[in-house]
């Protein structure tokens, strides 16, 4: 997921993508103690996504202090 299609998305959307991404990233961590997971970069790229996220989320959430 790229920075500028999740700046172009809204608070509620991206929250609502956050909650997706956790329970994909608790899927994967199971698939992984498993052995099952056959692609370990799929761990990498969820957890960068949802740093990625909470990051915009949390500019947006300071720009709303600075300015109101």
């Amino acid at each position: 997921m790229k920075k500028n299609d999740i700046r172009n998305m809204t608070n509620d959307e991206l929250n609502k993508k956050l909650s997706d991404l956790t329970s994909e990233l608790f899927n994967l961590r199971f698939s992984h103690a498993t052995g099952n997971l056959p692609n370990n970069m799929q761990l990498h790229n969820v957890k960068k996504d949802i740093a990625r996220i909470k990051t915009i989320l949390r500019e947006r959430e300071i720009k709303a202090k600075v300015e109101g």
